[in-house]
């Protein structure tokens, strides 16, 4: 018997600048940087993880800043929204006047699937959405930053659904109902809500039916791919040897360092990881300082040098900031 997956544990998508994307999120979203890093598989382009107060899992957003990728362009067959949960409808209000004061394009609040939530886009076009936790049932969520620009009344506390966009929209059930344990819990015309394990905001899939847009292709302003959480190695080990068997491609057993992973190619342009909940971000820095310096992971200490060359400087100290919460 297969151990359920536990909901979502981070989206990594790409961004054109990780100077602008750290200034949007820290400043704009108030969710806390809790790692800067690289990529591990391209050490020239950063990785920086936006999270809650502690980096807990299912609440992160990671951001790749590939040197010269093209801007990518929206379609069908993509991951192509991340959700993010705030407290209650108070809050939806609260993020829509300061979309509005700051600037940041939004389609007005909304209900969908019984929930109230506001849908933006960033400087890239990447695109988001805030979703109401006020009637939310199911996985818990993370702690709002503490110290960031928000009030903590109204922070994003972690990842809401992700909106996937695809083509073959009977295949996808199949994927996430017979081999991801998914289950479709509701529909709202071409729109369908799937979730696993105890369900709720942080463990739900929202999968749109469109054969008609043209193929998206991926850059920047779109997401790599999404992640799922499982307990630990065990559980993962499980995944491992369960994703082949349903005729996936598959990466087989990764240590990210913070977690451990398994990739899995599911339709074209769709890529889910597999990712334990530990060992998490507090290992190589204070809680107080944590992702103001660059962390690599034991495997790229070495190399630490060539690295911080390779690599322009950004700086993100925060802890000598007072944000005035507004």
């Amino acid at each position: 018997m297969i151990t359920s997956l536990k909901g979502l544990h981070h989206v990594t998508a790409i961004t054109s600048s990780a100077e602008k994307n750290y200034e949007f999120f820290t400043y704009v979203l108030g969710m806390r940087l809790v790692k800067k890093t690289v990529n591990q598989d391209d050490i020239q382009t950063y990785h920086l993880f936006f999270a809650d107060d502690k980096g807990s899992p299912g609440t992160d957003m990671t951001f790749f800043d590939f040197p010269g990728i093209p801007k990518g362009s929206h379609g069908t067959n993509e991951i192509f929204k991340t959700g993010f949960r705030v407290p209650n409808d108070a809050a939806i209000e609260y993020w829509a006047k300061r979309f509005d004061r700051l600037g940041v394009k939004h389609s007005g609040i909304k209900e969908q699937f019984g929930k109230k939530t506001l849908s933006f886009v960033d400087f890239d076009d990447q695109q988001y959405q805030l979703v109401s936790d006020q009637n939310n049932k199911g996985v818990e969520s993370g702690t709002p930053w503490q110290d960031g620009p928000i009030p903590l009344e109204y922070a994003i506390t972690g990842l809401g659904p992700i909106f996937v966009r695809i083509a073959q929209f009977d295949y996808f059930k199949e994927v996430l109902e017979k081999a991801m344990l998914f289950t479709e819990i509701d529909q709202e015309g071409s729109y369908h809500l799937f979730e696993v394990g105890e369900g709720g905001n942080g463990a739900q899939v929202v999968v749109e039916h469109n054969a008609v847009l043209p193929q998206a292709q991926q850059g920047y302003g779109t997401v790599h791919h999404a992640a799922f959480r499982v307990e630990d190695r065990s559980v993962l080990e499980e995944w491992i040897e369960r994703m082949p068997k349903f005729g996936f491609q598959t990466s087989g057993y990764v240590n990210r360092h913070f977690f451990e992973s398994l990739y899995a190619r599911v339709a074209p342009q769709i890529l889910f990881e597999f990712a334990t909940d530990g060992p998490g971000f507090m290992g190589d820095e204070p809680y107080e300082t944590l992702g103001e310096k660059l962390s690599l992971p034991p495997f790229l200490e070495p190399k630490r040098n060539e690295i911080e060359k390779s690599v322009r400087s950004i700086d993100t100290v925060r802890s000598t900031i007072e944000f005035k919460k507004e």
